[in-house]
């Protein structure tokens, strides 16, 4: 004899859905900036590529002016606002309150790298044909910035796909004990998706790239202050709040950023051919 009557046990702690949560690029550009408004003013300053000069026939040395350039990146608003009703949030598995308030972040922050890599790839300069990662082509971007130059460093920054990463495993240079005192088959990184630092730059291996799982893939390599982004944080918003009258709960995010090509020649776009390893 079968049992018929059977319980249904429902978990109570909710699990995250697969997305990105965080900003993964805010702190690899120039975030401080005068704030005017909905403006932010970035100032580029330079010698404009002068070269040293010698004393003129009349005993005086020739001067010059510096090359002082202002950008404007112009901040805008972006929102998440999510409702649930009060029966929603009764009759539904999870902690619905909580849930909502993180997803708005996690939209937000999302948002805001979208931002950030949208003025990046308004850069020029890039690898041609797309092609699968290897050294010889992390090389070619690295050259491009070295003949405009774009020193390496801390400051210099890969955003690359995942199957951009999946060729760099198999390239010895980048896995191999000969060249390397990181074991990347062995270890995990810490944090939500893979950073690591190589051939004098740190990559971050970032989910929601221009063309992922294509071969149209669009990995970026830049510095630093080649990218502003400008954000108001001190009106960064991620209130709750429950309205009576029409019963249901609700969660806000809301932010004023906006982003801004600074320096032309510290962009490289990749192009990149990851169109082996999407889903079939």
């Amino acid at each position: 004899m079968s049992d018929t009557a059977f319980k249904t046990q429902y978990r109570d702690e909710y699990i995250a859905a697969f997305e990105a949560r965080e900003s993964l690029l805010r702190k690899t550009v120039t975030t401080e900036a005068e704030v005017n408004g909905n403006t932010a003013v970035f100032l580029v300053a330079g010698s404009g590529g002068a070269t040293a000069v010698t004393r003129g026939v009349n005993g005086l040395i020739p001067a010059r002016a510096d090359d002082n350039t202002q950008l404007s990146c112009t901040l805008s608003e972006w929102h998440d606002l999510v409702r649930k009703t009060r029966f929603n949030v009764f009759a539904s598995q999870g902690n619905q309150r909580r849930i909502m308030q993180e997803t708005t972040m996690a939209v937000v922050n999302r948002k805001i790298d979208a931002d950030i890599i949208a003025a990046l790839e308004t850069g020029t300069q890039d690898t041609g044909a797309a092609a699968t990662m290897s050294l010889d082509l992390a090389m070619y971007a690295k050259v491009i910035l070295g003949n405009a130059s774009v020193p390496t460093g801390s400051n210099l920054f890969w955003l690359i796909t995942p199957a951009a990463e999946a060729y760099l495993m198999q390239t010895k240079e980048f896995a191999s004990a000969e060249y390397t005192s990181r074991a990347p088959f062995d270890k995990t990184e810490t944090g939500v998706f893979t950073s690591f630092m190589w051939n004098s730059a740190t990559w971050i291996v970032h989910p929601n790239l221009t063309g992922k799982g294509t071969n149209a893939e669009k990995c970026i390599c830049y510095h630093r202050d080649a990218i502003g982004h400008a954000i108001d944080m001190e009106r960064l918003q991620t209130p709750i709040g429950y309205d009576e009258e029409q019963d249901y709960s609700w969660a806000r995010a809301s932010g004023f950023f906006g982003s801004k090509l600074l320096q032309n020649t510290g962009v490289v776009i990749v192009n990149h051919d990851g169109s082996a390893y999407a889903a079939q």
